[in-house]
């Protein structure tokens, strides 16, 4: 009876880490700030935490080992199973570590198009300049022209409704933005994206929980 116990909980064992999920939010020298199953865990390079083993950290890319297979995570990418397979963004919670500045720094998407974010609490809406507009392909050019403030005064810029912005393994959809004539190649991540979270922050790492 022991026995067929045992083995019907080591029958179960694939199932449960078949679950598992890890996503790369930030790194500290030889340290990888990781997303494990949604706990922020710090994992130094030649570590295993719950089953994932940091091969290696460079920067912006963590390679670790699960379940015998490397995968190379990306900063502020989506997150990946045991099976190798990118989340399809469903997830609800982000976890960013604070860069240089104290600046929370992450890549992600707007509409399916990649673009680097840095979180803006005083910002109204996501903002983007009109040269990254361009590039990811948005018609700007007919959304609601509205007065806005910058360093340099008011400008003319446009209001947009962005049909889905992802960070990490988290997609928020219908979110306002405004397109500014301003010379910056990452966008902010203002509070209509902002306000769909529950933010929490402790020392250099920032957490959100979507909330709807």
């Amino acid at each position: 009876m022991r026995c067929r116990a045992a083995l019907a909980v080591l029958g179960l064992l694939p199932v449960l880490a078949s679950a598992q999920s890890v996503s790369m939010s930030g790194s500290l020298g030889d340290k990888a700030l990781l997303v494990i199953d949604g706990a922020p865990r710090t994992v130094a390079a030649g570590a295993t935490v719950s089953g994932v083993k940091v091969i290696s950290v460079s920067g912006s890319q963590t390679v670790v080992e699960l379940g015998g297979k490397r995968q190379t995570l990306v900063l502020g990418g989506a997150q990946v199973n045991l099976g190798g397979a990118a989340s399809a963004g469903g997830g609800t919670t982000i976890t960013l570590a604070a860069g240089p500045g104290g600046h929370f720094v992450s890549s992600g998407t707007i509409n399916g198009r990649a673009v680097r974010f840095v979180v803006d609490t005083g910002a109204t809406n996501v903002a983007l300049s009109e040269a990254v507009a361009r590039s990811i392909g948005l018609d700007f050019g007919k959304g609601e022209r509205v007065l806005t403030n910058t360093a340099n005064g008011q400008v003319v810029a446009h209001r947009v409704s962005l049909r889905e912005v992802r960070v990490g393994d988290v997609t928020v959809y219908n979110v306002d933005a405004t397109i500014v004539p301003a010379m910056m190649d990452m966008v902010l991540l203002g509070n209509s994206f902002l306000s769909r979270f529950q933010m929490k922050r402790d020392a250099d790492v920032l957490v959100l929980e979507k909330r709807f």
